[in-house]
């Protein structure tokens, strides 16, 4: 072991003597490396901190629901547009037969989005006001957490009360410091008592919907206020969260079956609605992810050639240079391997300072976008790891054939030369 330790430290000293010796020399010869492995690295923690800042977005969407749309999410809705606009929207009829029929489902929920509103609190307001009105059940599907007060109550739900829960910045807008819970805003020109306030989402700018500015009221309330037949003003969400343990393909056939009737088509005709899922999300944005990280490894491997042959070429001079004292090592009885060795650990440690340096750019740069940005963007240990074994590798392929030649010099040429 202490035999291999002093290979190991022969081998670093002379690639340091090496770096320090012909610094502008070895520095060019790296920057093939070095923007090689910051190409590769900085595009796949790129990408992989948008992925997965958008995945969290959608993870609320929930992994076990379905959703009830006009439009499918794993297509372009440009390419054919007029077909899917055509399609009537998911209407509460289309929920209450689900909520009747389907033995799959859990939960089932119907949810319409409108704005435009203002709302007060004394002399504070917020406007254009996105409010949310909702049956009972989708605080179930969505799980929703409080950071004050409570939820609708099922006679509340029913009575169509005046009572509204509040996202975490509208609440913070008309309050301030002030507790909301049991005070009294103004909303559609009629009071509603505070209930409760949804914890904040925090900066992710990918969220499905944004809680934080949300006015959230029951669906029987809300349609005492608003037209719910006014498609331009008006948006409609349907979701059923399925019993568990259900496969998610018979949950889709089970809807598709109700929804199908409850809109009376007949064999012969198309559905004219879309059951999605939240892995269609995510089979979108894998491949648009995956094209975008195959360009970055594309660049990033004609760079890390352009370096391994600069280093490969610092490698043939070194061997050059130390012809004679090779030469002398083999004439007191070093072995080929251990010469071999010698050059090929001075090649790695030459890529891996290199690969170093690219990784601590990728940081730097990763830190100054995430200062900047609305959402965070970092390097992973595995990121890490793949860059270091990425100029490991570039290191062995440069010094292999200079570190076999040095091995194979004859020691009397190689001393006298």
């Amino acid at each position: 072991m202490g035999f291999y330790l002093k290979i190991f430290y022969e081998s670093m000293r002379q690639a340091m003597d090496s770096l320090w010796n012909n610094k502008l020399r070895t520095f060019l010869s790296l920057l093939g490396i070095t923007i090689g492995i910051f190409c590769i690295i900085a595009v796949k923690s790129a990408v992989d901190s948008l992925q997965q800042n958008i995945v969290e977005g959608f993870n609320e969407l929930g992994n076990d629901v379905i959703y009830l749309d006009k439009m499918p999410w794993n297509e372009d809705p440009g390419q054919n547009y007029w077909k899917y606009a055509k399609r009537p929207n998911p209407s509460f009829g289309d929920y209450e037969r689900i909520k009747e029929k389907s033995k799959n489902t859990k939960h089932v929920a119907f949810v319409i989005f409108t704005g435009g509103r203002v709302v007060k609190y004394k002399s504070n307001s917020v406007s254009n006001a996105f409010i949310m009105g909702s049956t009972y059940e989708y605080q179930e599907i969505q799980s929703l957490t409080l950071s004050k007060g409570r939820t609708l109550s099922q006679s509340e739900y029913h009575s169509a009360s005046n009572k509204v829960i509040l996202g975490y910045k509208v609440a913070e807008s008309l309050f301030g410091s002030v507790d909301p819970v049991g005070r009294e805003v103004k909303l559609f020109g009629q009071s509603y008592q505070v209930l409760g306030v949804l914890e904040s989402e925090g900066d992710n700018v990918f969220n499905f919907i944004n809680f934080d500015d949300v006015l959230w009221v029951g669906y029987p309330n809300i349609t005492r206020f608003v037209n719910t037949t006014d498609e331009s003003a008006v948006g409609r969400m349907l979701c059923a969260k399925a019993m568990p343990g259900t496969d998610m393909q018979d949950f889709k056939g089970e809807l598709t079956g109700i929804v199908r009737a409850n809109r009376r088509l007949s064999p012969r005709e198309d559905d004219n609605f879309s059951i999605n899922e939240l892995s269609m999300l995510s089979q979108v944005m894998e491949s648009i992810f995956g094209v975008i990280n195959l360009a970055g490894f594309i660049i990033g491997v004609f760079a890390l050639i352009v370096g391994m042959f600069s280093v490969a070429n610092i490698m043939f001079v070194s061997v050059k240079e130390r012809t004679n004292i090779i030469g002398i090592k083999k004439a007191i009885g070093a072995k080929r391997f251990v010469i071999l060795l010698e050059f090929l650990i001075e090649s790695v440690i030459l890529c891996l300072i290199g690969g170093m340096i690219g990784l601590g750019l990728v940081y730097i740069i990763l830190k100054i976008i995430s200062s900047v940005i609305p959402f965070t963007m970092s390097i992973s240990y595995t990121n890490m790891v793949i860059g270091v074994v990425s100029s490991i590798i570039v290191g062995i392929i440069a010094g292999i054939i200079p570190a076999i030649k040095a091995s194979g010099l004859d020691p009397v040429e190689a001393i006298r030369n």
